[in-house]
């Protein structure tokens, strides 16, 4: 059977280009997900995010190489194996990224991705609970809640912000990004809003649009530099071959995310040529670029006892979190109703930045390392993620089999800078703590300790203890025709083959300031408009605060 859309990936992007192109009804749309059903209780429960990720049915749990500044350490980097992909099992942050990101992009060849470009489409993606205003969305299928913070540790964290002299904010993906404010999740009611929800279900009982879930694809298959189709294996472990028309325009789409759509290009003989050879793969076309320009948030947590019993860490014991389990079921509010990160503060770790490049967020129970499990007293946590990090890595094959997991090296803290920025963010947080709004809840500093406090200490301490954001992007970057490591133009289409793109996080150019959820899902709605031809929404010059000096 042939369609006008095969879309690899029923991920964010994946789900919002399902929705948008079976609006056109003259239209085939084929969206094929390796992962199964979202029907999983976990994945409605915002509070379950940690054993959502602990399990290995919803996620590909891929393990990365051994990190070459992080003492050989293997990072595991979670990615979302069903319906709704990463936004199924993912923190459920909603945060844009500062203006300056986007008009980055336009500056690296991007043309038609300012800020003034994609806010029309942030804004289309939304229903936002604070309200519709110049930045945000009123009627958009994405629910987006604003939180309204009780507890104390969060609310010392608000206001030991503005006692340190920081920024505050009304609204982190409004006017100002920069300073302290509230951090927007996708939940709605209590339930976690994934974009299986907001898009795909409203889309499922369409007759020009088929979903296959278990379905893993295999390679794109091309005539004569044409993408022409894909072959997956079936639920049932058989072969099949599903077929674009291209005689009508059908293109072959992948949205299978940062790691698996440049996995697939390269599989499929769309990467660099001297890799693919050594693979044992026919080089449909050299595109150098291919699995390279890896980008993510490099996060360092900082853990504190409390002062009083004031953290939620008696709720997750076994008991108390059976109750709060079956309040959520009957009511879908309590612990369970939410993430746990209600606050946040987007700063500059210095002068010389233009925008921030420090995130900072608090969670008002302390974990453990290891077992990911609540520590067994009251504490919270403050993680330092690093938005712009200099070092970059790649993502390889492994092998020419499709079922064995391509190599992840991420190259974290290759660049010296990086470890001097994320210094600089245990500073910032150690001042936080020490203002007067947490004198009665901060106690001690139980990691890395507050003897740690020469370079070369807290140098050792980011070299134990660094880990992933899991914000893992650009690895088939957007850029202009003339850029030689660029994979797509700017309207997702892979330079040198016709009827394939690529719409998902891998054709960011640099990552985001901020989780990568709420921009994945921007692209591909702006995307979708190009893919069917249509005119782009119109531009909104909004204007952006900046401060100019600390």
């Amino acid at each position: 059977m042939q369609f006008d859309y095969i879309i690899v990936g029923a991920g964010s992007a994946g789900c919002v280009l399902a929705n948008r192109l079976s609006t056109d009804n003259t239209k085939s749309v084929l969206l094929l997900e390796a992962g199964p059903e979202n029907t999983a209780l976990s994945l409605k429960i915002p509070a379950a995010v940690l054993s959502n990720l602990n399990s290995t049915k919803h996620n590909w749990a891929y393990q990365g190489e051994p990190e070459p500044q992080l003492g050989a350490r293997r990072l595991k980097h979670d990615r979302g194996k069903t319906l709704g992909g990463s936004s199924s099992i993912n923190g459920m942050v909603f945060i844009r990224g500062h203006a300056l990101d986007f008009e980055g992009w336009r500056q690296a060849g991007c043309d038609g991705w300012s800020y003034a470009d994609v806010l029309p489409y942030f804004k289309r993606m939304e229903t936002y609970a604070g309200g519709e205003d110049d930045y945000r969305g009123g009627d958009g299928p994405m629910r987006v809640h604003r939180p309204a913070p009780e507890d104390p540790i969060t609310l010392a964290f608000l206001a030991a912000g503005e006692q340190a002299g920081h920024p505050v904010t009304d609204d982190i993906c409004g006017y100002q990004q920069e300073g302290f404010g509230l951090l927007d999740s996708s939940v709605h009611k209590g339930v976690r809003w994934s974009c299986a929800t907001a898009y795909l279900d409203p889309a499922r009982e369409r007759s020009n649009l088929t979903i296959k879930t278990n379905t893993h694809v295999q390679q794109v298959v091309f005539a004569h530099g044409n993408a022409t189709g894909v072959v997956y294996i079936d639920e049932n472990g058989l072969r099949q071959n599903a077929e674009v028309d291209r005689n009508a325009g059908g293109e072959v789409i992948l949205s299978a995310g940062a790691v698996a759509s440049p996995q697939l290009l390269m599989l499929s003989g769309i990467g660099p040529a001297e890799h693919l050879r050594e693979m044992n793969i026919e080089v449909i076309k050299d595109v150098p670029g291919v699995g390279q320009n890896l980008n993510d948030h490099p996060d360092f947590v900082l853990k504190f006892k409390c002062k009083e019993p004031v953290s939620i860490w008696p709720k997750t014991r076994l008991f108390a979190r059976t109750l709060e389990g079956i309040r959520w079921l009957i009511k879908k509010d309590g612990v369970c109703a939410s993430n746990h990160f209600d606050t946040v503060a987007c700063l500059r770790s210095g002068p010389e930045f233009e925008h921030p490049d420090i995130q900072l967020t608090i969670s008002p129970v302390a974990v453990d390392d290891q077992t990911w499990q609540p520590l067994p007293m009251h504490a919270f946590q403050i993680h330092v993620g690093l938005m712009q990090a200099y070092s970059r890595g790649q993502i390889t094959l492994r092998s020419n089999d499709p079922s064995e997991a391509p190599r992840i090296l991420v190259n974290y803290l290759q660049d010296p800078r990086d470890l001097e920025l994320l210094r600089r963010g245990v500073h910032i947080v150690r001042e936080l703590v020490a203002q007067a709004a947490f004198a009665d809840i901060c106690g001690d500093e139980i990691y890395p300790g507050s003897d740690k406090t020469s370079n070369e200490e807290l140098d050792r301490c980011l070299v134990e203890k660094t880990c992933s954001q899991w914000h893992l992007s650009g690895t088939a970057r957007m850029g202009s025709a003339t850029d030689k490591g660029a994979v797509v133009d700017p309207a997702g289409r892979v330079y040198g083959v016709n009827g394939l793109r690529v719409v998902d996080a891998s054709i960011m150019p640099v990552v985001t300031n901020g989780n990568t959820n709420s921009p994945t899902i921007m692209i591909a709605e702006k995307l979708s408009d190009a893919i069917l031809g249509m005119a782009p929404l119109p531009r909104i010059d909004a204007k952006v605060w900046q401060q100019q000096s600390h």
